[in-house]
């Protein structure tokens, strides 16, 4: 795990994530509504860093760039977690369970 940014340490081993606007107030060794920045012991961490659920090389078609370098290629990768709830989303079998039922892989900059 590494240590996340963006927080601030409260009272009681508490901590309050401010990397979204929904601003949770985590207690300790829970986690916040992304379901992977975890408190444990009063320091927030980052239970996704470095591990990866989907490396891809897409046709920039693929996204929601209008006009944008057609015919070439994007990288593109993916992560566990996500503080959103959208209706047809098309990765919710990733970004909405929990980091401890996904199999990733730790990936670094290297590869």
């Amino acid at each position: 795990m590494k240590e996340a940014l963006y927080y601030k340490k409260l009272k009681e081993n508490k901590v309050q994530c401010l990397l979204c606007p929904h601003f949770c107030l985590i207690k300790n060794n829970q986690v916040g509504k992304c379901n992977i920045r975890k408190n444990n012991e009063g320091i927030l961490y980052s239970l996704s860093y470095n591990h990866l659920l989907a490396i891809n090389l897409d046709n920039i078609e693929k996204k929601p760039l209008y006009h944008f370098l057609p015919g070439t290629k994007t990288f593109s990768i993916g992560m566990a977690g996500c503080n959103l709830k959208c209706l047809n989303c098309q990765n919710w079998e990733l970004s909405q369970r929990g980091y401890d039922n996904l199999q990733t892989k730790e990936t670094t900059s290297s590869e």
